[in-house]
């Protein structure tokens, strides 16, 4: 498997869909405890926190969309950890994003989104989405999205929105 790949179980278990090639970039050494899960639903960016004056003082807080999706990643990423403590040192995170096809589209054009001749460009922003879904699983999967490496993000249209995560450890040393 390179960096790109998509894991096969994954893949086939949230976006079945025959001919994924992806492209060799070359292997990166990972440790065992790869995490794999699957939030259903359609993605939601991370929003921008909003201020309320009481008073004298302002109050931050984080939208209750925000709020609610990363509890829902919180939960699938919970359950995939099936358990077991976060994972320490450095990480690999691959997130497919699924955007779900407008049902307005003509069925030509719904096919050709599901073969990627069409790509949306159309929020949310996939490094919003990945900004949700590392907040999300800060302390679930590993202690802090700074443990974070390298990350690929891919969005698409698929029949089945949601987004694919994958976590591996990387083996490596780390400097602090």
């Amino acid at each position: 498997m390179t960096f790109h790949d998509q894991p096969t179980s994954m893949q086939d278990l949230a976006f079945p869909r025959a001919g994924q090639g992806r492209g060799d970039t070359g292997a990166i050494p990972r440790a065992a405890g790869t995490v794999q899960f699957f939030v259903p639903g359609k993605p939601q960016g991370k929003g921008r926190p909003r201020a309320v004056a009481r008073g004298k003082f302002v109050r931050m807080y984080t939208p209750e969309k925000t709020a609610s999706y990363e509890s829902t990643v919180a939960l699938a990423a919970s359950q995939a950890m099936a358990g077991r403590p976060p994972i320490e040192g450095p990480v690999v995170a691959t997130l497919f994003i699924a955007l779900p096809i407008p049902t307005s589209w003509s069925k030509k054009k719904q096919a050709q989104a599901l073969a990627d001749e069409l790509l949306p460009i159309t929020k949310p922003d996939s490094d919003n989405v990945v900004k949700a879904v590392f907040d999300a699983i800060n302390g679930v999967v590993w202690a802090d999205d700074t443990q974070v490496v390298d990350h690929t993000a891919k969005k698409r249209y698929r029949g089945r929105p949601g987004v694919s995560v994958t976590i591996s450890p990387i083996n490596a040393q780390e400097a602090r």
